[in-house]
């Protein structure tokens, strides 16, 4: 008999889904997906290989395990429009973790991976003026609305990034709560859970060529001077975190502050990115509690 997940990571982008997905593999009688993002409805093209090559992805899940996968895509709207309709027809029982973090924290992430993926070329400031994406993904309560719609709020588990970086063991046990999960969870502190993407190197096909190819490594390390190799490397890293300027930051948070105020009257907050960070790490979050969730509600 085919598995269907039970929880699914919809997001956000670079909000340490992928830590959180390896938290949650590490615990027994979960099973997690691989690979973690299988996109599966919200990407037309991956859509087509069919329900039964996404069950696949669980075959070798134990009866009585809790199954999950962790896409990011499934909280991209506008990209992605398709997304919870596609999920309704296939998992109308599955429950859905969204993690958040500071819009902007965000933004600039989204940003840094859109250049190392040479997707995006310009400045950070020009990038948000050209590309909406950057903004859109950081609007939590438009991407959450259609689960709401759908699902229902209380199949949907916020979690902030902030308030998991410093109580990790607490999250993961509340997730796990969230799930149904019978075990008693523990948090890996071992594994890394930094965030080093102004670390990545940008995409480059002659380098990669260079660097992974039998042989061609080998003599590298040999031949080649550690010091040469790291400045090479340099004309593909990010020297520096990219700085918004002070008129893109006020429209950034003139955006976000609006959707902040509906995201605290769904949780009972005064949340807005001047006080964001404090406030959603230092708060208890209980979410259940929050009747009749809506966008269309005044604030």
């Amino acid at each position: 008999m085919s598995k269907y997940p039970d929880l699914i990571i919809i997001g956000a982008m670079k909000c340490a889904t992928s830590t959180l997905h390896k938290q949650l593999a590490l615990q027994p009688g979960i099973f997690m997906s691989e690979p973690k993002e299988p996109y599966f409805f919200s990407n037309d093209e991956v859509y087509a290989k069919g329900i039964e090559w996404y069950l696949s992805l669980f075959k070798n899940a134990s009866e009585n395990d809790l199954c999950g996968e962790s896409s990011t895509h499934y909280t991209k709207l506008p990209t992605y429009p398709q997304t919870v309709k596609r999920l309704y027809q296939h998992c109308p029982n599955a429950k859905f973790i969204y993690v958040m973090r500071h819009p902007i924290d965000r933004l600039i992430s989204h940003y840094i991976h859109e250049w190392t993926m040479r997707v995006i070329s310009v400045d950070i400031n020009s990038a948000v003026d050209q590309h909406q994406e950057l903004i859109d993904y950081s609007r939590y309560t438009m991407q959450l609305e259609p689960y709401f719609d759908t699902f229902g709020s209380d199949r949907v588990l916020p979690i902030f990034f902030e308030r998991m970086l410093k109580y990790p063991q607490e999250e993961l046990v509340r997730v796990c709560e969230f799930i149904g999960y019978s075990g008693q969870p523990q948090w890996d502190f071992e594994l890394d859970a930094k965030n080093v993407s102004t670390q990545r190197l940008r995409e480059s096909a002659l380098r990669d060529f260079l660097t992974e190819t039998p042989g061609l490594r080998e003599a590298r390390r040999w031949f080649v001077p550690k010091g040469v190799r790291d400045w090479v490397k340099e004309f593909w890293t990010m020297k520096q975190k990219p700085k918004l300027a002070p008129e893109q930051i006020e429209k950034l948070e003139a955006i976000f502050d609006q959707d902040l105020a509906i995201l605290g009257s769904w949780l009972g907050l005064e949340v807005n990115c001047k006080n964001f960070k404090t406030v959603v790490r230092e708060t208890e979050i209980n979410w259940e509690s929050v009747p009749n969730k809506s966008l269309s509600k005044s604030v």
